[in-house]
C-alpha cells in the first residue's frame, strides 16, 4: 500500500529476534543453510512486513531472498485478514500461466510458530522501484529525472503487465480469488470493501465522505461490468521493480481478486493521481503527463481489444478504497499516540479533497 511521510509505526517486532528465528527455520527447509545479512527495508510496507536476506549454502535455490511476513497482530493491522497461502498460490499461478514477471516463490510457512505469523520466501529481484517517500512525482528521484520518452516506455510496459495478466490467466483457475457473497463479482467486490470500512470504523468516528462515495458509486453503477479477470489488486508502479524502465518483478499480491478489468485500471490511474495531487499541493509540477487516464485507457485497449468502460465509477472506487485504507492507517497512528482524532474525521483521509471532488463529479473537469 502507498504511504507518505512521516511514516507511522508498523510493527512491535524485534528485528534481531526475527533474524535469529529465521536462521533456525531456514535450517529445517535447507539443511546447513544460514540466513545472513537480514535487513528490514526502509520502504517496508504498511500492511505485510518484508525481510531481505541472503542464503549461505553451497547450493542455495536462490541466494538473495525476500520474506513476506503477515502483519504483526499487535500493530493495529491495516487489514483484518492476511492470507499468506493465498498470496503464495496467486504468485505461483501468475508465474505458471503468464509471462508477467513475478519473483519465484520458494517456501510457504503456514505455522505461525517460527516467526510469530505465517510467511513465504521468494527470490529477490534487483532493480529500481518508484518511491512512495518521497513520492516519485517529486523532483530529485530517478523517475522524475528520466526523459519523457523513458517514462513513456515505463508507462507502456506497465500497462502491458495488466493487459497480459488479465488476458492470460484462465478464469477457472483463479476462482479461489472470487470475493465472498452472492451476486455478480463487482457487487461482491464492493460489498467486501463496505464490510472492510465497517471494520475500520467499528467503535470509532465514521466518515461521511466515504459513505457519500459509496452512495455515489450506486448512482454510477456500470450497466455491464463484463467478465471478471484476475486483478493484481494493488496495481501501481510503486509495487514494480524495474530493470532500467522495463518491469522485472511485480510485487504485493495481497489485494488480488477476481473483478472487472477496470478495477485494476482505476487503481493504477488513481494511485498516480494521488501522488501527483500531493506534489502539486506542495508547490511542485510533478509529472502531469505521466500515467494520464486517457493514455492508460488507450494503451490498454490497443493491447487487449477491450476499451475500458465506466472509468468515472472505477476511479472513484479506487479513491474510495484508498480512503478507507488511509482512515485505518490514521486510526493506527491514533492508537499508538502519534495523532489525535480531529473534529472532522474526513480530514484524516489525506486525499479528502480529491475524493470529495470525485463524489461531486468535478474532479475530471
Amino acid at each position: 500500500m502507498a504511504a507518505t511521510a512521516p511514516r507511522p509505526r508498523t510493527t512491535t517486532r524485534d528485528p534481531e529476534d526475527i533474524a535469529r528465528r529465521l536462521t533456525a527455520w531456514l535450517g529445517t527447509r535447507l539443511p546447513g543453510a544460514k540466513a545472513v545479512g537480514v535487513t528490514v527495508p526502509e520502504s517496508n510496507g504498511l500492511s505485510s512486513e518484508t525481510l531481505l536476506f541472503d542464503i549461505e549454502h553451497p547450493e542455495p535455490p536462490v541466494r538473495s531472498c525476500a520474506l513476506r511476513l503477515a502483519a504483526d497482530p499487535a500493530a493495529y493491522t491495516v487489514f483484518p485478514v492476511y492470507d499468506m497461502p493465498c498470496q503464495y498460490r496467486t504468485m505461483r499461478l501468475v508465474a505458471e500461466r503468464t509471462d508477467v514477471p513475478v519473483p519465484r516463490v520458494l517456501w510457504l510457512e503456514e505455522d505461525p510458530g517460527p516467526l510469530g505469523a505465517p510467511f513465504f520466501v521468494m527470490e529477490r529481484v534487483e532493480g529500481r522501484v518508484p518511491p512512495d517517500v518521497m513520492p516519485y512525482t517529486y523532483e530529485g528521484n530517478w523517475l522524475h529525472a528520466a526523459s519523457d520518452e523513458e517514462r513513456e516506455r515505463l508507462e507502456s510496459a506497465t500497462v502491458g503487465v495488466l493487459a497480459r495478466l488479465h488476458d492470460q490467466v484462465p478464469l477457472p483457475e483463479a476462482e479461489f480469488l472470487a470475493p465472498p457473497g452472492t451476486g455478480d463479482t463487482l457487487r461482491r467486490h464492493v460489498e467486501a470493501q463496505r464490510a472492510y470500512y465497517e471494520w475500520v470504523v467499528d467503535g470509532l468516528a465514521r466518515s461521511p465522505l466515504i459513505e457519500d462515495a459509496f452512495a455515489r458509486l450506486a448512482e454510477l453503477w456500470p450497466r455491464d461490468p463484463g467478465t471478471p479477470v484476475l486483478n493484481w489488486g494493488d496495481a501501481r508502479i510503486g509495487n514494480v521493480v524495474y530493470d532500467v524502465f522495463a518491469p522485472a518483478a511485480v510485487l504485493d499480491w495481497e489485494m488480488a481478486a477476481l473483478a472487472p478489468r477496470e478495477v485494476d485500471l482505476g487503481w493504477t490511474v488513481y494511485l498516480h493521481r494521488f501522488f501527483q495531487d500531493l506534489t502539486v499541493a506542495f508547490g511542485q509540477r510533478g509529472l502531469p503527463d505521466f500515467l494520464r487516464r486517457d493514455r492508460v485507457e488507450a494503451r490498454y485497449a490497443e493491447l487487449t481489444g477491450h476499451t475500458p468502460r465506466d472509468m468515472d465509477f472505477y476511479t472513484l472506487y479506487a479513491a474510495l478504497r484508498h480512503g478507507v485504507v488511509m482512515l485505518r492507517i490514521a486510526y493506527r497512528q491514533v492508537h499508538f499516540g502519534e495523532a489525535e482524532i480531529p473534529a472532522d474525521p474526513d480530514t484524516l483521509i489525506l486525499h479528502h479533497g480529491s475524493l470529495r471532488a470525485m463524489v461531486q463529479g468535478s474532479y475530471w473537469d
